[in-house]
């Protein structure tokens, strides 16, 4: 089954047609690629995919490689290669027109901030983020509403064939992220550690942080318990939902709530397989919560 993602599809075109560069953001398996596929053939020599060590071998001297690339190009989980952007912004600064040389699509896994540690193209990219399945893409029925809060909009775990495919699907993608996504961004904490950490995340889902309980249930300091929760950030995972500071009063809550993007990955973490389940679960009005708002903010 193929789900049609048409406004995506024509952001992306909109930021083509006006900049240099976009960068292309989101978690892994949520569809980067298959939106850049629209854009060039993967089979062409400016298509880099740099988990291919035939493609990062091509762009050991990207200088000599890309100088004189003409019309689109697109790399691909940029993150392998976080020097890219030097060569890139010297390429992009150079006085040709965007048609006699390069164009550049930047498929990434994390926040830009994280991925290009030696340099940043603020000013010079534009950013697109793409998320999972949303409802204008499913469709607002009833059944395919509920199907993508249980599962979530990981087009893997929503197209699955049933709830215990699409639960293994989630399992596994969480313990990819956390032993191999991390690490190859420098967000370095022990895998069995942050596991359990994002498994009492869970339970922190539409709720005040603090980061206080965690860190004595851990035993690490309060410090490393934000860095991991900004790690989670940063990847996409959870929101920080950060309070509205106009009031002058002397007492605020300066904390942020804590929601999960993907309402599949809660309940995965929650050990909620199937509707019946996820509705008897005392976390389920927060779940629907964070649910609602994913949708509001994507809209």
């Amino acid at each position: 089954m193929l789900i049609e993602r048409p406004r995506l599809a024509g952001q992306l075109a909109g930021l083509l047609a006006s900049f240099r560069a976009v960068e292309l953001v989101g978690p892994r398996q949520v569809g980067k690629t298959t939106l850049a596929r629209r854009f060039i053939d993967v089979g062409s020599p400016h298509y880099f995919d740099l988990e291919d060590p035939v493609s990062r071998q091509r762009l050991v001297d990207p200088m000599s490689t890309l100088a004189d690339m003409q019309g689109l190009i697109v790399i691909d989980e940029i993150q392998h290669l976080p020097t890219l952007p030097e060569t890139l912004r010297v390429l992009m600064d150079r006085p040709e027109r965007m048609h006699q040389s390069g164009q550049y699509l930047l498929l990434g896994s994390a926040s830009p901030r994280v991925m290009h540690k030696s340099e940043s193209l603020l000013g010079r990219a534009a950013t697109l983020e793409v998320s999972g399945f949303d409802i204008s893409e499913v469709g607002a029925g009833a059944p395919a509403m509920q199907q993508l809060w249980l599962r979530g909009g990981y087009p893997a775990a929503f197209l699955a064939p049933n709830d215990l495919v699409s639960t293994q699907w989630r399992n596994d993608a969480i313990l990819r992220h956390v032993s191999g996504d991390l690490p190859l961004l420098g967000m370095n904490a022990p895998a069995p550690l942050m596991t359990r950490f994002w498994q009492m995340l869970a339970h922190y889902h539409g709720q005040i942080w603090n980061a206080a309980e965690p860190a004595r249930s851990l035993g690490i300091s309060e410090p490393t318990v934000r860095r991991y929760l900004d790690y989670l950030t940063q990847t996409f995972m959870v929101r920080q939902l950060q309070p509205w500071h106009e009031n002058l009063a002397k007492r605020q809550v300066k904390a942020p709530k804590i929601y999960f993007r993907d309402t599949g990955l809660l309940h995965a973490l929650l050990g909620i397989r199937h509707l019946p389940q996820l509705l008897a679960h005392p976390l389920s009005g927060a779940s629907w919560e964070g649910f609602a708002l994913e949708q509001v903010l994507r809209s």
